[in-house]
């Protein structure tokens, strides 16, 4: 009987282990999982949904939705309590906000992005630099002074020293490009990596671009509701393997 009675606690040992950490794959990932929101800038829009495709087949059990607007848009709806895991902005004075407010801490450069004039396909108006843009008779977009392509839009003039005043601005820097796109505007400043994108349209690269290139920055945000996926998208997102779609999509390295 005390023989039975041991094969059978032994058994019972056996299966015990075999549902443990080293016979589960999701608990050999962290046990991450659920639902994971990223909050990221306009301009990370193609790039991110490629990057949240690959972290999620690289993560079975989360699932990542994502909310793009213009970054300081994005920090007044993280201040505001809007639930979210992760912060990506376009420059650092809206992460900055959102640390200043207690929202983040620690936030992590990833990427550069710089300005380009875009234009309809075979430029039409023979633009070839900022000082073209002041022509009376151009229809010209900007992205709004508070987001990060306007600011830089802003810097890039002011180093050409040319002064405008476009027929619109726009809340980002997708919503610029659109104009361009739908026949709207003869010109918008948008970054290198939007016309890469996009489709009909061009850019032009001009020299005072080098005064206005943007630094972005990722963080978890303090009342992540999964931080413990949160921190590993942060993580991914400076991976080799990430950085590597950032590149190929015209991005710099932070």
């Amino acid at each position: 009987m005390r023989t039975t009675v041991a094969l059978a606690a032994a058994a019972a040992l056996l299966a015990l282990t075999a549902c443990g950490p080293s016979g589960g794959g999701a608990k050999q990932r962290g046990d991450l999982g659920g639902a994971l929101t990223v909050f990221a800038a306009a301009s990370l829009t193609e790039t991110f949904t490629a990057i949240g495709e690959d972290f999620e087949e690289a993560h079975p059990g989360v699932e990542v939705a994502f909310s793009f607007a213009g970054s300081s848009s994005l920090a007044a709806q993280i201040d505001q309590g809007a639930p979210a895991d992760v912060f990506a902005a376009a420059a650092p004075a809206n992460m900055a906000d959102a640390v200043d407010a207690g929202n983040a801490a620690d936030p992590e450069a990833f990427a550069r992005g710089r300005l380009v004039i875009a234009v309809p396909e075979g430029n039409p108006e023979a633009i070839t630099g900022l000082a073209d843009l002041t022509d009376p008779g151009l229809k010209v977009a900007l992205c709004a002074e508070a987001v990060p392509c306007g600011a830089a839009a802003l810097t890039a003039l002011d180093a050409a020293g040319a002064a405008l005043t476009p027929v619109t601005y726009e809340p980002d820097v997708k919503a610029a490009l659109a104009k361009v796109t739908l026949g709207e505007v003869d010109a918008a400043l948008v970054y290198r990596t939007d016309i890469a994108a996009a489709e009909g349209v061009e850019g032009v690269e001009f020299p005072e671009s080098e005064a206005a290139v943007n630094e972005y920055s990722i963080a978890v945000l303090t009342d992540a509701p999964n931080p413990a996926a949160a921190e590993a998208f942060v993580s991914y997102v400076r991976s080799e393997a990430a950085l590597d779609v950032l590149a190929d999509a015209g991005f710099q390295a932070p």
